[in-house]
Formats: structure tokens, C-alpha cells, sequence
């Protein structure tokens, strides 16, 4: 089954290129948010791929209750919003409720459900409703294909511009494994899939306190996952990874996301011819 090609802002879904996600996991200041947009930006436009800015207002599922969380819905997607009508790119983060999926509607372009909340039909009715594309993490305890039932939710809601993200399956304590083939079943059922770099080597909890992770593995996947065949990376990527407020040890060093991107790109050519 193939899914029809669809646009989020001005970025094409289904086109010859993934789709990228790119951003810092978190919000940590307005300040912040806009040198790593205005950053991504630049690169994005010189690798030529499409891009869609990524952030999080409220890390809602931290470790632990002292972690940093973010500035809240109001405040974030208000800063959201402004970056992507001054950048002119299309933004994406995290919803929670249904009441939020309404409040970053009015900002944002692409509607994200976080993994542990991928069943929650109320959520899910909830971003379907806005009008808005919507982006379903895998849960971390699904199988591939589990996401059927999810794609069945989503359309029965109207909605039909949508990606399911595999983010990696639990394995054990403490340890994620991502499994290339689920990029293939899920695209073989018409679902419209990204792959999550930076989520897929996590180690949750790994630290105690705080989630720990193997950051140097991301890019090897990333190129796993395309030369599989995807719809979109989403890599969260920071300017100073060592000292992030949230998931650090995963995210992508943005001195290092240029070449990567042209790297990615030349797998995508090479594995697919386009």
C-alpha cells in the first residue's frame, strides 16, 4: 500500500526526499530557541532538505520530578509560533491533552503524540480535530504492527496527513532496540513512517535520575533507517549537548549535523535512485 503525498506547511510529505525534524529536545530559553532555529535553518537550506523546526514546552515524562521541564504550553508554542512565521518553516512539538493539542494548533503545523500516550483515543480525536497534521510516536512496548489500530484511529478521526515514528522497543531494563524491519512493515500497511535517531538509543532511567543513552550510535541509524527506506528523520540536535537541559547524552552536536545531513542524503540516492 503507498499513502498519498500530503504538505505540512511548505514541506512535502511523500516527496523525493524524508522529511527531517530537526531541533533541541527542549525549550530551554526564548533566547535559545531561536539561535538553534535560526542555526538548523542554515543548515537545512544548504543540505537542501526539507525541514520542520522541533522543540518541547514540557517534558512531561522526566525521570525525575526535579528535572527541567520547560516554560509550558502557553508560553512555548507562542514562541513556537513566532519562530516559524518569521523563519517561514514549518514547527512541530509535543501535545499532551486534549486541551493542549487545541492551544498548539493555533501555533504549530505538526501536532506530535508522545510514546507512552500513543493509544489514547481521546488525545488522539483531540489532534485529529485541530485540522492539523499528526505525528504518533510508536510506544516503546508496541509492536509494528499495533500501529495499524492507531492509522485506523487517525483516519476514523478525518485525519489522513499523519506519520507514525518508530522511536525503538523496550529491550530489557534500561535499553531500547531498534528494529529496521518495523520501518518496513509499518510503510508495507500505506502508514507514512519517521525513524527517531536520537529517541531509538535512549537508555531510559539509564542514569538514575535521568535517562542516559549511546548519542554516538544515532547517526548510524540514521543511516540504517534510510538506506531501509523512510518518510522523515526526526534528530534532535543541540549546540552544546554536554550541558542540555534535557537528554543530552543523545542528542546530535550541531557542528556535526551539516555533514551528517549531506551524508544521509547521499544514502537516501544511493539506496532508492532519486
Amino acid at each position: 500500500m503507498h499513502f498519498e503525498p500530503f504538505q505540512i506547511g511548505s514541506v512535502p510529505v511523500g516527496g523525493p526526499l524524508p522529511v527531517f525534524l530537526l531541533g533541541p529536545c527542549a525549550l530551554e530559553s526564548e533566547e535559545f530557541a531561536w539561535d538553534m532555529a535560526r542555526s538548523v535553518k542554515k543548515i537545512a537550506d544548504s543540505t537542501g532538505v526539507p525541514f520542520i523546526f522541533k522543540a518541547s514546552y514540557d517534558k512531561a515524562n522526566r525521570t525525575s520530578v526535579t528535572s527541567f521541564r520547560g516554560p509550558g504550553v502557553e508560553e512555548g508554542c507562542r514562541i513556537l509560533g513566532e519562530i516559524g512565521k518569521a523563519l517561514e518553516v514549518p514547527v512541530t512539538t509535543d501535545v499532551h491533552t486534549a486541551e493542549q493539542a487545541e492551544i498548539a494548533a493555533e501555533h504549530v503545523d505538526l501536532l506530535q503524540i508522545p510514546a507512552f500516550l500513543c493509544r489514547q483515543t481521546d488525545l488522539l480525536e483531540a489532534a485529529c480535530k485541530t485540522g492539523r497534521a499528526v505525528n504518533v510516536k510508536k510506544g516503546q512496548f508496541l509492536a509494528p504492527w499495533d500501529t495499524i489500530n492507531i492509522a485506523d484511529k487517525l483516519r476514523s478521526f478525518d485525519c489522513h496527513s499523519f506519520f507514525i515514528t518508530e522511536r525503538g522497543t523496550t529491550f530489557g531494563y534500561n535499553n531500547l532496540v531498534a528494529d529496521m524491519r518495523s520501518l518496513y512493515w509499518i510503510r508495507k500497511e500505506g502508514i507514512p513512517v519517521i525513524f527517531d535517531a536520537t529517541h531509538s538509543v535512549q537508555r531510559p532511567g539509564g542514569l538514575g535520575g535521568t535517562t542516559g543513552g549511546d548519542g554516538e550510535l544515532a547517526p548510524v541509524l540514521a543511516r540504517a533507517a534510510v538506506a531501509t527506506g523512510v518518510d522523515g528523520l526526526f534528530m534532535e540536535t543541540h549546540s552544546d549537548p554536554a550541558n542540555a537541559y534535557s537528554d543530552g547524552p543523545n542528542q546530535i552536536p550541531l557542528e556535526f549535523l551539516e555533514d551528517l545531513l549531506v551524508n544521509l542524503v547521499a544514502v537516501h540516492h544511493a539506496a532508492h535512485g532519486a
